[in-house]
């Protein structure tokens, strides 16, 4: 049986930057005339935007298993990781090893231990304290309103007008996430993650990536306090 201590915890932290605005829908249970269609999610104290962790972890989870050529329509499982083999069996390993497998799946001991728990937790990326306050004290806005159409392609014409709220490009968030090491775990697992960066680097985060929104960037980048940058900036994903 697979040793499960947990000997570390590893926390890499990061100014999140916006290279373009940013839209992660808040739900709106309920439309007012002349409002806006579709608002940003916000903090219901403050009214600030922020990224919930889940839309991180979610898309970088998304985005490594389309890497690891096993995707389908639902997450990977364990299922999964058996019928793969070689190379992307151990793509496959890692991606459960870092972001777990569904408690639905009836496992027994030797077969969870094999993966042990979930390693990475994403924080919730509330916005940058210094870079929110200057944007308030100059009196600007911290979302800004998009209009956007659909254009009939016979006629040429403009259709179904609607607004989008965004985060506008250049806001600064703070991310966090903490990756557990257990007894037996290889540096690869902290490899992954830093390439699943780097995806989303290349990617998007939030909705409408295919039309520009989403774009951002990790800045001054440490683990465990040390700078890292220079590593996460010659990390490259597909090698």
């Amino acid at each position: 049986m697979t040793q499960q201590q947990l000997t570390a915890i590893t926390t890499i932290t990061a100014t999140l930057e916006l290279v373009t605005g940013l839209r992660i829908g808040a739900g709106d249970g309920e439309m007012h005339i002349g409002g806006v269609d579709n608002t940003v999610i916000k903090h219901p104290h403050t009214q600030s935007p922020y990224i919930p962790g889940s839309s991180l972890k979610g898309k970088m989870r998304s985005l490594l298993e389309w890497r690891s050529g096993a995707v389908k329509e639902e997450a990977l499982g364990w299922k999964d990781f058996e019928r793969a083999s070689g190379s992307v069996q151990a793509e496959v390993k890692r991606i459960l090893q870092l972001f777990g497998i569904s408690g639905d799946a009836k496992l027994g001991i030797e077969d969870i231990t094999t993966i042990g728990p979930t390693r990475i937790s994403f924080w919730d990326c509330s916005l940058n304290k210094e870079w929110e306050a200057r944007v308030r004290e100059d009196n600007f806005s911290l979302t800004e309103i998009k209009s956007e159409n659909r254009i009939n392609r016979i006629s040429g014409v403009a259709e179904h007008p609607r607004q989008t709220e965004r985060v506008p490009a250049g806001a600064q968030f703070d991310f966090r996430l903490s990756v557990k090491k257990l007894a037996g775990d290889s540096d690869a697992l902290l490899t992954t993650v830093l390439q699943g960066l780097k995806l989303l680097e290349l990617d998007s985060v939030g909705g409408s990536g295919s039309r520009g929104y989403g774009k951002v960037r990790f800045v001054n980048l440490q683990i465990d306090g040390a700078d890292a940058q220079a590593r996460l900036d010659a990390t490259k994903p597909f090698q």
